[in-house]
């Protein structure tokens, strides 16, 4: 390296700091610097009176429908959909991607990839955090309003049409399903990146063919439909596994990857397994997010930033890896591995809204989706890993539907304390009976009830100023999206 290379001149400054650290430092913030920062795509509410109006229109006409907790197993209304609208899903390839958790931020790291090596994209996930336009993304963002509104009323007629032919209108999340593969088509993208709703055999996205199918870990959570076990739940997520698809496993209980290995024999797959075909051959927390090495199926990436905290995110890392090297063939047609620079570049630009998000400083604020055991078990480890909180108050607003006391469990050895509320919507579990439980678990002297969540920000806020300014006092918003997500706005984000 030239004496003028960034890389020795930030490492040149670290002089009263540990030289490893000081290496590492320097290399995530050159990395940073070539990716540029990672952009939050989470759209506001659009400036235009007219449009805003027409976009509440189209919500208020969506939300008449079953919501995303009504299901019906089956996909034959989407697939009614599908034939009357030309079968637009069938217009170009696609990556498929299941499992409990990690599978959006898994979907942002895909397209991310698949967008610095020049492909269009089209990206489907749910749910969103603030405006329902964030769930179908093109070229890496959600998609504009005024597009939102006219891919609605370009299907309506069909939507329609299919509703007076079936027992059951088209539920909500069928629509935006429909809608997001009309505007796929439409675009046209290289390669779509679609998210399960839930489940994955009867899930309204599984009337695509995915050539690579992704399951993300498998932990317990909607099991009321799912299953109880790890094993049942992985029996309806291996319905998006597809004859001769490549299959792309993330670390997985025993009896769920059973399940899955299986599926792929039965269908002709082939599957690539994490910690044994590709994985994370190394991580170190760097600021802002990790420095890691990958190791993926056509050789090793040294030295990728991602600017995102937590292990959980390493090895959702390793997973979008390998989903694109699979994309691309590499491993079976060719054995080169990608170009370095382009990954390097692709996952330093990464973002993902409401995961381990900080947005404010003094005292700092944090928003994490966790929502589930498994979710706040790898939060909680990745707040311990990334920041150095000497006191942490929690903000827990959660559904109703939900192991409350499971994930209240996982929280308790990280908060000092906790504020209880409620988001706004109709699945959200009363802030009283939400605090019955976290008595149980804190203790009567550790739990506050805050029904609004605006003074639940602001109790939490004061609890932790009450360390005063340089004594790394810290809040964690948490429990739901719905609930991290109106406090994102809340606190001026979007």
């Amino acid at each position: 390296m030239s004496e003028s290379d960034p890389f020795d001149e930030i490492v040149a400054e670290e002089t009263d700091r540990d030289p490893d650290l000081a290496v590492i430092e320097a290399g995530s913030r050159t990395l940073r610097t070539q990716g540029g920062p990672p952009q939050a795509d989470v759209p506001s509410r659009p400036d235009d009176p007219e449009v805003d109006k027409a976009l509440r229109d189209v919500e208020a006409e969506l939300a008449t429908r079953w919501g995303e907790t009504k299901l019906e197993p089956s996909v034959s209304r989407i697939s009614a959909l599908m034939d009357v609208l030309g079968e637009p899903q069938r217009s170009y390839p696609s990556i498929h991607i299941t499992g409990t958790n990690g599978k959006t931020s898994t979907a942002r790291m895909i397209e991310a990839l698949l967008g610095a090596f020049e492909l269009r994209t089209g990206r489907y996930t749910s749910p969103h955090v603030q405006s329902v336009t964030e769930r179908i993304s093109l070229d890496g963002a959600a998609i504009s309003a005024e597009r939102f509104i006219e891919t609605y009323q370009d299907i309506k007629p069909y939507v329609e049409m299919v509703d007076a032919q079936q027992e059951y209108r088209l539920s909500f999340f069928e629509v935006l399903t429909g809608m997001a593969y009309a505007a796929f088509a439409d675009a046209p993208v290289d390669v779509a990146v679609v998210e399960v709703g839930m489940g994955g055999s009867w899930d309204a996205t599984n009337v695509i063919d995915g050539d690579v199918a992704v399951v993300t870990p498998i932990d317990l959570d909607h099991t009321d439909r799912l299953g109880s076990t790890p094993a049942e739940i992985a029996g309806e997520k291996a319905g998006i596994v597809k004859q001769d698809a490549t299959v792309i496993l993330a670390q997985q209980p025993v009896d769920a990857a059973q399940v899955l290995l299986k599926k792929a024999v039965e269908v002709d797959a082939t599957v690539a397994r994490e910690g044994l075909e590709f994985g994370v051959t190394s991580r170190q927390v760097a600021v802002g997010g990790q420095l890691m090495t990958l190791r993926g199926l056509g050789g090793e990436y040294p030295e990728v930033y991602l600017p995102l905290h937590g292990a959980h995110q390493a090895h959702n890392a390793a997973v979008a890896l390998a989903a694109v090297e699979a994309f691309f063939g590499v491993g079976a047609q060719r054995a080169e591995p990608l170009d370095i620079d382009t990954v390097r570049k692709a996952f330093a630009a990464v973002s993902s809204p409401g995961r381990l998000e900080v947005v404010r400083r003094s005292p700092t604020v944090v928003l994490d989706a966790a929502h589930n055991p498994a979710g706040a078990r790898v939060t909680a480890e990745a707040i311990g890993e990334a920041f150095d909180f000497s006191r942490l108050i929690g903000v827990v607003g959660a559904s109703g539907d939900k192991n409350v006391r499971g994930l209240l469990e996982a929280f308790e050895p990280i908060f000092a304390e906790i504020v209880v509320t409620q988001n706004s919507t109709h699945r959200a579990m009363d802030a009283d009976a939400l605090a019955a439980i976290a008595v149980e678990v804190f203790g009567d002297e550790r739990v506050q009830v805050e029904p609004r969540l605006p003074d639940a920000l602001e109790a939490a806020i004061t609890l932790a100023e009450e360390e005063g300014e340089y004594t790394g006092g810290g809040v964690l918003v948490t429990g739901s999206v719905i609930t991290v997500g109106e406090a994102r706005l809340l606190l001026g984000k979007g």
